[in-house]
Formats: structure tokens, sequence, C-alpha cells
């Protein structure tokens, strides 16, 4: 048993430096990526912050995703008071339709409340940004099994449950988004959630799930700050009522 021992050490060394050197192009190719596109876009990015009236460090950055209106928007500021505009841009492509992601294959893009959890140069889509997918509202009432990940805002123009918005705008999102003090929160929603187009839906198979995400929504349009929740024991979102 010494020697299984040994030997699993030795080829577990291997194993580690193998995989060290075959992350190191990777690695080298996304730092190039990554190094272009701020030397390119760092300008375009001081001048989109400066004309939303967001001057110095970026504390904030909130992302909100429509999928009826085909938009996503980029807003940002402090680490209080209210955000600001940054500029929005078209979705050019996003699978599924409205609804929220609930198994692994279903081709939906999520809808929810979640953050940016990582921040990948290397993506085979140029830039991409990885969505909290599955979140804890989406852990309860999705497939326990298979539920699905690896749900990214990236550039290009394709998309099997991921949003698409092309490559120069990726790299305005990415730039400031990578940058903020704060994880960026983006919150999907299936279209904007005004009262008029929720009775319009009322007889909709995801008609309860869209009332819940619905404050969140409104807390934003009111105080321009993404919206306190929480989830309860079924899954279900929560915002403060408060303020």
């Amino acid at each position: 048993m010494a020697g299984d021992r040994s030997r699993g050490a030795r080829w577990s060394g291997v194993g580690r430096v193998l995989l060290v050197a075959a992350l190191l192009p990777l690695t080298s190719l996304a730092n190039a990526r990554l190094q272009g596109v701020r030397a390119a876009r760092a300008a375009d990015v001081a001048r989109l912050l400066a004309s939303a009236g967001v001057n110095g460090r970026v504390d904030t950055v909130y992302l909100r995703a429509f999928k009826e209106e085909r938009l996503v928007e980029l807003w940002a500021g402090g680490a209080t008071g209210p955000l600001s505009l940054v500029k929005a841009y078209p979705i050019c492509a996003a699978s599924g339709e409205l609804g929220p992601k609930r198994r692994e294959g279903d081709l939906q893009v999520p809808e929810g409340l979640y953050d940016i959890v990582e921040f990948n140069p290397a993506s085979n889509f140029h830039l991409s940004m990885k969505v909290s997918y599955p979140n804890a509202s989406d852990r309860l009432r999705s497939d326990p099994k298979r539920p699905g990940d690896l749900i990214y805002l990236h550039g290009s123009c394709a998309s099997i449950g991921c949003i698409a918005i092309e490559d120069g705008p990726i790299e305005e999102v990415f730039l400031i988004a990578s940058g903020s003090r704060a994880r960026p929160r983006i919150d999907v929603f299936p279209a904007r959630l005004t009262a008029a187009w929720l009775a319009a839906h009322a007889s909709a198979p995801h008609a309860g799930f869209w009332a819940e995400l619905a404050p969140a929504f409104a807390w934003f349009e009111r105080t321009r700050r993404p919206a306190p929740f929480s989830v309860d024991q079924t899954g279900a979102y929560r915002v403060s009522k408060s303020r």
C-alpha cells in the first residue's frame, strides 16, 4: 500500500505539471486578448462613463436583461445613490422563449435575480461573463439532478441558453463590470414588468413567477438601485417592501 501511495503521489505531481503546462497557452491567450481589448477600448469606455455622469472608480454595476424587448441595460455608479444608465445593448441571440430555465437542455435563458460570478477573457465567444444560474431559487425549483449551468452573457451572436450581444458591446460591458468594486448584479426579466404587461399576461403559465419578479423591477424603477431580496423555503423571490 505504501508503494501504491508513493506511485500515486508521483503521478499526481506529473499530472499537476501537465495541467499547468496545458493551461499556460490558454492563460497567455486570455491575457493577450484582454490587454488588446483594454488598449483598443479604454478611451471609449471612459467616454461612455463620463457621458453617463459616472466619474472616478465604479463601485456598482447593474445589468438588466429583457427577453421580449431583446435588450440589455448597463447601469453604473457609486456605492450609494441612484445608478446611471450607461448604455443599452440589443440582444442579437437568445434561445428559448419567455419563462424561466428549469432543466438542462431546455434551451431556455434563465429568468431571475443573479450575480456575475466569473469573467472569462478566453471565451470562444470573444469575452464572457458567467451568470450565477442555478441560484438558490433555481436549485429548489429546477430539475434536482440536471438543472443546467454554464449560462453566460457573451459576445458573438449565437446562443444555447446564453445572452449574446456581439463583440463590440461585450467589450464595453466586460471592461466596466470587471472594474466594479462590488460583484455585478444581473437581473433577467421576461419583459418590462409593468402593470399593463402583467395584466396582459395574467393567464400565462408563468404569470405567478413573473409576479414574484415584478417587485424587483418596480424597486429599481423607483430607486435606481438593485432590489434587496431573499429566497423563501419554496424557492420564491421575496423583495423588501420598505423604502
